[in-house]
């Protein structure tokens, strides 16, 4: 499921912005971008993410921001950039060689330049989740708003299949009929009226309708929307369930499409077919 959310918390010495970006994912993909200072902190924010936020292809971005900004700063041991300098300077004259440049590479030797990146203590790192979790508030409150415009859409789409099960219903009194008379004169045009053993032909029709019949599948098709329906709205609902409700629902609308024999019905099969598709991918965006 997409979400966003974004939370800062700060003291006196830091503040810290956390921003939390996610895309859909069968599974919890997580990758943080976080200050080193704060690379400790990595696992136990892993820990939490796993636990909050499930799944999704998740982006965590951390930054922060020191009231004193030289607090972090680069600093250079002076002795040993000096001492670096003049050992270069008085190798290059000995070998005769240009001293252009040394000092630059004098500043590139080993331990020159230190990071003042320690771990934080342990006031800060409360300061880091603070923000961090500030952010998984605003993050689960985008999902909720965005699972309420979902479910809406879910709904709608199954109650437009019941509308056109509605409708087959609505269709289907004439079908048994024009399947009669059409087996019927085409045994006429056949073998001759005279011909056919009335009996057996009654016989064939009510094995070959009997075949055709599709109450059975209208009633688990309507059983199976309303079972989708009742979990989309259970406080434990969740997509995989819904995703095997969905795959009923498709077996029954392809059944009844393929023992239907008429062509209103197919076509109202077709629509059928058209919002289940849809309905599976929403599926895709539910926890």
């Amino acid at each position: 499921m997409t979400g966003y959310g974004v939370g800062s918390h700060e003291n006196a010495k830091v503040k810290y912005t956390v921003e939390i970006k996610s895309l859909n994912s069968k599974f919890l993909e997580l990758g943080i971008r976080l200050p080193k200072a704060v690379s400790d902190k990595e696992l136990t924010l892993r820990g939490e993410c796993s636990k909050l936020i499930e799944r999704g292809k998740v982006n965590v971005l951390i930054s922060s921001e020191y009231a004193d900004q030289t607090a972090k700063a680069s600093s250079i041991n002076r002795e040993l950039l000096k001492k670096y300098y003049n050992q270069l300077k008085d190798i290059a004259a000995q070998l005769g060689e240009d001293q252009t440049g040394l000092f630059n590479l004098a500043l590139s030797m080993p331990e020159v330049i230190a990071n003042n990146e320690d771990e934080v203590d342990e006031e800060e790192g409360k300061v880091l989740l603070n923000a961090f979790y500030q952010a998984v508030e605003s993050f689960t409150g985008f999902r909720m708003d965005e699972g309420k415009v979902l479910k809406n859409d879910l709904e709608k789409r199954v109650e437009l299949i019941l509308d056109y099960l509605g409708q087959v219903e609505a269709v289907e009194g004439d079908r048994i009929p024009l399947i009669r008379e059409r087996l019927s004169q085409y045994m006429d045009e056949a073998v001759g009226k005279e011909n056919i053993d009335k009996n057996r032909f009654e016989q064939e029709i009510i094995f070959y309708i009997d075949k055709l019949d599709i109450t059975e599948e209208k009633v688990r098709l309507r059983s199976h929307c309303n079972y989708f329906l009742e979990a989309l709205n259970a406080a434990d609902s969740n997509g995989k369930k819904l995703g095997f409700i969905s795959q009923e629902m498709g077996r029954e609308i392809n059944t009844l499409g393929s023992k239907a024999n008429n062509a209103n019905i197919q076509q109202i099969v077709v629509r059928m077919k058209e919002e289940l598709e849809k309905i599976k991918e929403q599926l895709l965006n539910v926890l």
